[in-house]
């Protein structure tokens, strides 16, 4: 499926497809009390977990794949701030619209922006700086369920990615290091 029909067909899930505007209408509900206090409040736990493990410090870019509607990155913004930023990518048109209307703030601070591009096509804009750290949560080419994926995806992150940084994906305890693949252990 390409991307044009991801968003044509609207956001899947795992009860099927929804709706792009239905999609938009409940993560404005499911946001709409966060305010402008700590965000981690209303993640997931399984979210909250993730973030929490996440080496995060302020002044560190950090790229989310997959992060639509930008829930985890929100929380990353808010940890590296004020000099931080992080990138959401996600392959669904609909997802990084709802995550710039998500993120307004941090939007409009400069702490977050977001790119509607699949992992394997990632190719750093001009003069843009490089990221410190990649995180990944329940991407298909990360996590086994499309290996053909995997090799061509993680050489998108890596373009984009500082020579030591790192890209970990929630296939651990609850993260694991994908890359480097010598690494391979949980954070």
């Amino acid at each position: 499926m390409t991307t044009a029909d991801h968003d044509r067909r609207g956001s899947t899930n795992r009860g099927g497809l929804v709706p792009p505007e239905a999609a938009a209408a409940c993560w404005t509900r499911a946001t709409s009390g966060w305010g402008d206090g700590d965000v981690t409040a209303g993640l997931s736990p399984r979210l909250r977990a993730v973030v929490d493990a996440l080496p995060l410090r302020p002044g560190l870019r950090v790229l989310e794949v997959g992060g639509a509607p930008g829930a985890a990155a929100r929380a990353v913004a808010q940890r590296v701030a004020p000099d931080g930023h992080v990138l959401v990518v996600d392959r669904s048109a609909t997802g990084v619209a709802a995550t710039l209307r998500a993120c307004a703030s941090e939007v409009a601070a400069g702490l977050l922006s977001a790119r509607c591009c699949a992992a394997a096509d990632l190719q750093p804009a001009p003069g843009e700086a490089p990221y410190d750290l990649a995180f990944a949560c329940r991407v298909v080419a990360f996590d086994g369920r499309h290996p053909h994926l995997l090799d061509a995806s993680v050489a998108g992150v890596r373009r984009l990615l500082v020579t030591d940084g790192r890209l970990l994906v929630d296939t651990g305890s609850p993260l694991r290091v994908l890359w480097p693949p010598d690494d391979g252990v949980a954070v």
